[in-house]
């Protein structure tokens, strides 16, 4: 079956690419396996210079993989180059900091000389999404290289082409070949590689859906997950928050990647004090904003990655609608080609409507009137995702007070949109999924953390 680049500004095919079978898969984990014991014997500093070089690859040509990120699924160009650059920061991270993170520890002990070491696991399975087409793969591919494993890619399949290239980033950085493979499978084909005895360990970024079904597999297995599942991220706007700062922030963070972002703002819960002054400033910056092709500079947004995606999103306004939110902005399919979705703003949201239970994954901003901040904190934690969340405060440390103890999920900043830092471990709890990508966690999570003891 081929795996086809649709443009979802226009919904033409841009090319194809022949899908690999599950003999493909195996021999894929065959050779996986093989340059994987090579590359577990090489140094720190070997493997940092592959890394390396793959990011001045993705720096020097950060307008042709941002546009080629941008024809497969429709994100503005700049923020195709900034995630090109994202991708460079992650692996120069590892490179330089791979090694202190690995390094043996020694345990005083009496009579012996005891302690931990790291080794690499042997192959990890990702499987990505095709939101972040570049950063997903690389933030989890640059530590689990690092530590000494080798990477098969089951990528999405709307962005063939940008499996492809990443693939072809590492082999042009002077990656062993086989070490890490792009492989164009279906889903139902991904048990090949679960069942291969060199495949040990599986991370994952999607829906929860997704997750939960390779969870299972996985486990079945015996073989470990990092899942990055979805999220509805609740920002908390107080009654003395610098509202044009809150504003700045809630409104940028919703339509990163025309809303299509896991830990995008999707609530906006405010307190009553402030509401009618929030939804004032929410609805102006709305109308503010330029929607269009996305390979044109000064665009805000572009379409939605799919149509399928953009017709599911529609479904969960219209529900929201129905149940009697409040559509101020946006709201209807515009009559053209293309995966099209105008910013909508919903208000008078309440917690039985979708747009508060579910994940709304595109350019639609859910407004919440709460009497108070303990109401809002509570409507916040109310919901089975936990991703990321913020607050917005005039009080420093009643915010970090606040992100520390009462928020209930894997990031929380305080005034601050929430974003993802090589630096500081990225994931979540309850159905947002499991585990740590980045920072030195990320790269200990694909490793065997041995005890050595030698008796004097």
């Amino acid at each position: 079956m081929p795996f086809i680049a649709v443009d979802p500004a226009t919904g033409t095919e841009l090319r194809r690419f022949q899908g690999h079978d599950r003999e493909d898969a195996r021999a894929a984990a065959d050779a996986a396996a093989r340059a994987q014991k090579a590359w577990a014997r090489t140094g720190f500093e070997d493997r940092a210079a592959v890394l390396r070089a793959a990011a001045e690859i993705l720096e020097a040509e950060a307008d042709r993989w941002g546009r080629l990120m941008t024809e497969e699924m429709g994100k503005p160009l700049s923020e195709g180059r900034s995630e090109a650059e994202k991708c460079a920061w992650a692996l120069r991270y590892y490179a330089d900091h791979g090694a202190d993170f690995l390094a043996d520890r020694r345990v005083e002990v009496e009579g012996a000389r005891a302690g931990w070491v790291y080794r690499p696991l042997g192959v990890v399975l990702a499987i990505m999404p095709w939101n972040f087409p570049f950063w997903q793969v690389f933030r989890a591919a640059a530590p689990t290289l690092m530590a000494g494993n080798g990477v098969l890619l089951k990528h999405a399949s709307n962005v063939p082409g940008c499996a492809r290239a990443v693939e072809e980033i590492f082999l042009r950085a002077g990656l062993p070949g086989g070490l890490f493979q792009n492989l164009f499978l279906e889903h139902e084909d991904l048990e090949v590689l679960l069942d291969h005895d060199a495949v040990q360990a599986v991370t994952l970024t999607g829906s929860v859906r997704a997750g939960k079904a390779i969870a299972q597999q996985a486990g079945a297995r015996l073989k470990k997950c990092v899942l990055e599942l979805g999220g509805s991220d609740p920002y908390v706007v107080l009654e003395d928050a610098d509202l044009e700062l809150a504003l700045d922030r809630c409104v940028t963070s919703r339509l990163i990647n025309t809303g299509q972002s896991c830990i995008a703002a999707k609530r906006f819960i405010v307190v009553d004090e402030v509401h009618d002054a929030f939804r004032a400033g929410l609805l102006a910056r709305f109308d503010e904003l330029k929607q269009g092709p996305p390979l044109e500079e000064g665009v805000d947004l572009g379409p939605m990655a799919r149509e399928d995606l953009r017709d599911t999103l529609h479904d969960q306004v219209t529900r929201s609608v129905e149940a009697g939110a409040t559509l101020e902005r946006g709201g209807e399919i515009p009559d053209r080609p293309g995966a099209w979705y105008p910013p909508t703003v919903l208000t008078g949201v309440t917690r039985e409507m979708p747009a508060f239970r579910e994940e709304l994954f595109g350019p639609v901003a859910v407004l919440i009137r709460a009497s108070d901040a303990d109401e809002a904190l509570e409507l916040a934690n109310d919901t089975v995702f936990g991703l990321g969340a913020a607050v917005f405060t005039g009080d420093a440390d009643r915010g970090e007070a606040i992100a520390r103890d009462t928020l209930q999920a894997g990031a929380c900043f305080v005034n601050e949109f929430v974003r993802s830092d090589p630096r500081l471990p990225f994931g979540g709890i309850r159905e947002s999924g499991y585990g740590r990508e980045l920072s030195p966690l990320g790269i200990r999570e694909f490793v065997n953390v041995k005890t050595v003891w030698v008796a004097d």
